[in-house]
């Protein structure tokens, strides 16, 4: 491939201006520079007829004016193909887990163009997790988008971990995890989980670290679309998508705009906050050939679900599971607010008459306890009516019921592991609803799997 000369100009942090004479680069064409053309620069403006300015994808020491940087006339590529699975990469596509490079794969630009919706799937569909809470108050979408929003440490990565279990033992597809501004720590210690419980052979796995410029954690989502799109289109299977963290998504996008000068909009977000979030979105969705699902961790700063970075994510997804740092410290895991939690799904006529009654009568009987608390921390349990104490030994059993012991979590809690099924959810909850257990200690419903288990408890 003909490349043309460039120089660089101008070096501000990961920002460098290259002048070009003749044939200048487009939008989102990669160069290289640096001694051993170790930088590598993507595009984002043409300034006047010479100039460009770019991003740099890698660190920028060493990098001086007058150095010569090479246009390699194409965008930013990734591999994709069935020889992706079970290894790790990073947004250029190289392997860093230490294992050979794998030979002969196809390459693709990380720039694609969401599917038409003359291609897209009308059909909605339930996405089944094994995970009781989810299942029962806040089913997925297949093909579809959830969030789980919360604070730093209330289980956000245990929780997709765990997903990734139940699924890949459960379905036929792919799973792809995308890390974005993970730690190195969380990565490589998900990899030695996912090759512990076998998974690893159906995996992608895909980092683009916390210590990497903001360029790399920009692209890193686009990255593993590219190869999402890859299991969906061309070998029709239903792929998993899973990025921790998306909050991280729009950090990056933050970093990239201040770099480049624009000026900042709400509470310091980057103008184009929205078109960003939404290049990316809308990429994910369920065509005639498969579906991506993707489930998103989305940080929320200070626990403020207002914030703009928590707003515009909203608005892309058919499910939003909530996590609450309050139920955390009560040691109900997984620590879902049922009432704050809401799926698009959860209507008559997707998830069917009866699983609808049940689920509207959990978030009931969960409300008007939340609204008895103060009397009850005031007052006491005995100054409330026959009719409200009821309420609550109902509500405090199914908040034990719906707590849940993790395959991901058994070598510290010493609990084994359940995947429990959408028809015994159902039937537990019903069961609590009719007063069954109302004799039963509320300890018995705790961290078991399907309700019967209460009883040999």
């Amino acid at each position: 491939m003909a490349t043309t000369i460039g120089i660089v100009t101008r070096v501000r942090g990961s920002v460098v201006d290259v002048k070009f004479t003749d044939n200048m680069p487009a939008i989102n064409t990669v160069l290289h520079t640096g001694r051993e053309r170790q930088t590598v620069i993507e595009v984002f403006q043409q300034l006047d007829t010479h100039h460009v300015r770019g991003v740099a994808l890698t660190a920028t020491q060493g990098l001086a004016r007058g150095m010569e940087v090479h246009n390699t006339a194409g965008p930013l590529m990734v591999p994709v193909g069935g020889a992706t699975c079970s290894r790790v990469f990073d947004v250029f596509g190289h392997t860093i887990d230490r294992l050979p490079e794998p030979a002969d794969m196809e390459w693709r630009s990380i720039h694609q163009e969401p599917p038409p919706l003359s291609r897209r799937s009308t059909k909605s569909e339930i996405f089944e997790t094994g995970i009781k809470a989810i299942d029962v108050l806040v089913p997925l979408e297949r093909g579809g988008k959830a969030g789980l929003f919360g604070g730093a440490g209330v289980g956000k990565t245990v929780l997709l971990t765990e997903m990734i279990h139940n699924i890949a033992r459960q379905k036929e597809g792919v799973s792809i995890f995308c890390g974005i501004g993970e730690r190195c720590r969380e990565g490589e210690e998900l990899y030695r989980e996912m090759k512990e419980a076998g998974v690893l052979p159906k995996m992608v796995m895909m980092f683009g670290q916390m210590n990497e410029p903001p360029g790399n954690r920009f692209r890193v989502g686009h990255a593993a679309l590219t190869m999402a799109e890859y299991f969906r289109d061309d070998e029709h299977k239903d792929v998993l998508l899973l990025i921790d963290n998306i909050y991280r998504f729009i950090q990056a996008g933050m970093e990239v705009s201040g770099l480049l000068g624009q000026m900042p909009s709400r509470l310091g977000y980057q103008p184009t906050l929205s078109t960003e979030l939404a290049k990316l979105e809308e990429r994910i969705a369920s065509t005639d050939t498969g579906a991506i699902t993707s489930i998103q961790a989305v940080y929320v700063p200070a626990d403020d679900l207002t914030d703009p970075s928590a707003v515009h994510t909203f608005s892309h997804l058919s499910a939003s599971i909530v996590l609450s740092r309050k139920r955390a410290s009560e040691g109900l895991y997984p620590a879902i607010d049922p009432l704050r939690s809401v799926s698009k799904m959860a209507t008559q006529g997707i998830v069917g008459e009866r699983h609808y009654r049940i689920a509207q009568a959990v978030r009931q009987t969960l409300a008007q306890y939340d609204e008895l608390r103060d009397i009850i921390a005031m007052l006491g349990l005995e100054q409330l009516s026959l009719e409200d104490r009821n309420t609550v030994n109902r509500a405090r059993r199914l908040e034990r019921f719906l707590t849940q012991p993790f395959l991901t979590t058994e070598a510290f809690s010493d609990a084994k592991g359940k995947i429990i099924s959408l028809e015994e959810s159902l039937d537990g909850c019903e069961r609590i609803l009719k007063d069954e257990f109302k004799d039963y200690d509320e300890s018995a419903l705790y961290m078991i799997g399907a309700i019967d288990e209460a009883i040999n408890k």
